[in-house]
């Protein structure tokens, strides 16, 4: 009998985040959020989602959800938020229905920065957003790792310290249903197309077009999901 071939060993199961219908959240919750924002100040609410991030027993993770719908522009219905993630300037954060935001995420935001994070988007733990200017459309993953830059130093004069030369921010956008790879880079500036997939540890140095495959550093188109040939226009 001849071994059985590698793809053989390739298990399909049904997918769950992208499917799966969110939670309605209990009513009094919108009420405790607003309850907080009349009795505390913006810092110390802020400091009650960090008291709150260490363990996912059902209340802290209610309370830091609490605690973001108290602070953020808008936070939907069925929103996770992992243990030990970090919220700069969660005021700034527009977000959607049924996402989640996996452990030690870092969402970097400003306090006259704009991001908005569509609904059922996917956070892999441990990734950084830069949150300055960006907008993650609904459907869109982010694996585990994954790192958005939206902002640069400009270098100038080339007699400072670069760390202290003026900050460039540039927009980024990652359109409905793109899929970020493990570990991958999105520098300043750059726009994932619909439905594009960007692969595990690529750094996006250009703009990706919808349904490309993208792969490699600095990355490239490597192929598209509906199998055109890259010959084609």
């Amino acid at each position: 009998m001849s071994a059985p071939s590698e793809s053989s060993k390739i298990r399909i199961v049904a997918a769950v985040h992208g499917c799966r219908e969110w939670p309605h959240d209990p009513g009094p919750e919108a009420e405790l959020a607003a309850e907080l924002r009349d009795r505390y100040d913006y810092n110390e609410i802020v400091a009650t989602f960090h008291r709150f991030s260490r363990s996912s027993e059902w209340l802290d993770s209610l309370m830091r959800r609490v605690c973001l719908r108290a602070v953020a522009q808008r936070c939907g219905a069925g929103v996770q938020v992992g243990l030990n993630v970090s919220l700069q300037h969660p005021e700034t954060l527009e977000i959607g229905n049924g996402v989640f935001i996996g452990d030690q995420a870092i969402v970097q935001g400003r306090h006259d920065g704009r991001c908005v994070i569509g609904d059922r988007v996917w956070i892999g733990p441990q990734s950084f957003l830069d949150a300055r200017d960006l907008v993650l459309e609904d459907y869109v993953g982010l694996g585990p790792g994954a790192r958005i830059l939206g902002s640069e130093h400009t270098g100038v004069p080339v007699t400072a310290p670069i760390v202290a030369t003026d900050l460039a921010i540039a927009p980024v956008r990652v359109c409905r249903g793109a899929d970020i790879g493990t570990g991958a880079v999105l520098l300043p500036g750059i726009t994932v197309g619909a439905g594009a997939i960007v692969g595990a540890g690529a750094v996006v140095t250009h703009d990706v077009p919808a349904y490309a495959k993208a792969a490699g550093v600095p990355a490239r188109v490597i192929g598209w999901r509906d199998g055109h040939d890259l010959s084609r226009p």
